[in-house]
């Protein structure tokens, strides 16, 4: 979401973070770069200009030059410019002892989808609503938002009228005698605006009575939304706005323009086609996910509407000790998938977008691949994953005297049974055993320094992470404890091999030039 947006403003502040002292020229150069990233994002020429005008007339008074940290100052500004810009404050709904919600937009906006989302979300924070079908001029209109009520629960009331205006005041009625609190209306599009939708748009808002009026804008249409969004306040005073399918929108034209140009603010963001995929719009949080600064208050609200909380303190606390198996981690991969694209979570995660390496990519299906591998272990082995660890000891001579070495290597047999049944190679099995091996080892390196789980969010342990990201067999074998066995045949990558080899050698060096020193 915005990749391309946030790299460019990125890079263009990225020199005056590092710079003790600032003058006119590099500010200049910097607001120069900003001005082409927006206008590249496909946001308004005149929110452009104003834009621009406002962080450069900050940037260069006395209060910033001045600073100690100029350059941290002037990326504060672009910050709270950037906030202003999408709709500094609260833009909540408005709610009454029986709310109607009337949602408006061009067909293929994601009217449908959004009421369903709408309702659930609503569902969710106790009230109880229902949806009224008054679109009557798409085929199967009244049919996809039956299914979607029936998935989340939600009644969905129809009538046999071809008269919008006649359904809507039919929805309402029966929705008052079901004792429903709140009813969100779902009208007819077209692909463009014209006399005949506005005409029926305004005989349905007359007939509703709505509380609330909501414009559906597809983010992925760009500047073109902002016009859209022009057009339809003319004719109905709506709102505020909901923005369809963000999570696919790279240039931001949309959620940087429609606030500046309409007066009206985003209240909700749709950010996938699952039905609980719908968020309240935080220009904060968004504003700091485009400077790459992630939000921390955004991936908590997820997490604590996919998580029961006594349940996640419990996990917590196995975690940080050590003690979770492979049903607990494919258990996490469930709860993060709840949650949304891995991608869209990392943005919000401080520091995340720097401790990637540079072109790697988050793919989502990679969680189903490592569910598919966990899935087709034996419930022995997701328990004890150290049953695919085989260890094995002998005898070497160091420095004159006997010592026990310890070899570890994977079960050759199990990781092929695995690797068949989920269709993937052996080493990607023996990967992602790594992987958890990392996991577990990270919680536990974080349970003994701070004993707080409170203190991730801080990424103080993102230097241990990046340590424990070639863990190898032998590590793992040490980690689990496992019991001594014979030989196996599936050795760890010799990349990990040759790199604990040449610590020994090291180390061997070191204890000989010790022990030469104390003779003389």
């Amino acid at each position: 979401m915005f990749d391309t947006l946030s790299d460019k403003l990125q890079g263009a502040l990225g020199d005056l973070r590092k710079k003790g002292t600032l003058d006119e020229a590099s500010i200049s150069r910097a607001m120069r770069e900003i001005r082409l990233a927006l206008l590249e994002a496909d946001v308004n020429f005149t929110v452009v200009r104003d834009f621009v005008g406002r962080v450069r007339e900050k940037a260069l008074g006395d209060d910033i030059l001045k600073s100690l940290t100029p350059g941290q100052q002037v990326v504060k500004v672009v910050h709270d410019e950037l906030t202003q810009l999408m709709g500094e404050g609260e833009s909540g709904l408005a709610f009454g002892t029986f709310t109607v919600i009337l949602l408006a937009g061009l067909q293929g906006s994601g009217k449908t989808t959004t009421a369903a989302k709408l309702a659930l979300h609503l569902r969710k924070e106790g009230r109880k609503p229902g949806l009224i079908a008054a679109d009557l001029q798409r085929p199967a209109a009244i049919d996809q938002l039956e299914q979607l009520g029936n998935q989340i629960q939600v009644p969905v009331f129809r009538t046999d009228t071809k008269d919008a205006v006649e359904a809507t005041r039919s929805g309402l009625a029966r929705a008052r005698a079901e004792g429903l609190d709140t009813v969100i209306v779902d009208t007819a599009g077209r692909l463009q605006i014209d006399e005949e939708l506005m005409d029926e748009l305004v005989r349905v808002r007359d007939a509703a009575k709505p509380t609330n009026v909501l414009l559906v804008l597809d983010a992925m249409t760009g500047q073109e939304a902002v016009n859209v969004a022009e057009a339809f306040h003319e004719r109905i005073a709506f709102d505020g706005v909901v923005l369809s399918k963000l999570d696919g929108d790279a240039r931001g034209g949309a959620a940087l323009s429609v606030k500046a140009i309409t007066g009206k603010p985003i209240k909700f963001v749709g950010m996938g086609e699952a039905s609980d995929r719908l968020e309240e719009f935080r220009p904060d949080g968004m504003a700091s996910r485009i400077l790459g600064r992630g939000d921390v208050v955004g991936l908590v609200q997820q997490f604590e509407e996919v998580v029961d909380e006594e349940k996640a303190e419990q996990d917590a606390v196995r975690m940080l000790k050590g003690k979770f198996d492979m049903n607990d981690f494919l258990e996490q991969i469930g709860v993060l998938q709840k949650m949304g694209s891995l991608s869209d979570m990392a943005d919000k995660i401080p520091g995340m977008a720097d401790a990637m390496p540079e072109g790697a990519k988050i793919d989502d299906r990679e969680l189903d691949r490592i569910k598919a591998v966990i899935s087709s272990m034996t419930e022995d082995e997701r328990r004890h994953p150290e049953r695919f660890v085989i260890t094995s000891w002998e005898e070497i001579v160091e420095g004159g005297k006997r010592k026990k070495k310890r070899s570890a290597f994977y079960d050759q047999s199990r990781l092929q049974r695995v690797a068949r049944g989920s269709g993937r190679k052996e080493a990607e099995v023996g990967d992602i055993l790594n992987r958890f091996a990392t996991m577990r080892q990270m919680m536990m390196q974080i349970g003994m320094s701070t004993g707080l789980l409170g203190k991730i969010p801080g990424f103080k342990q993102l230097a241990q992470l990046k340590k424990l990201g070639n863990l190898d067999v032998n590590q793992l074998a040490s980690m689990m404890n496992t019991p001594s066995a014979e030989r196996g045949h599936f050795q760890a990558p010799k990349r990990n091999v040759d790199r604990m080899k040449e610590k020994r050698k090291r180390k061997d060096a070191r204890k000989a030039r010790k022990k030469a020193r104390k003779r003389r």
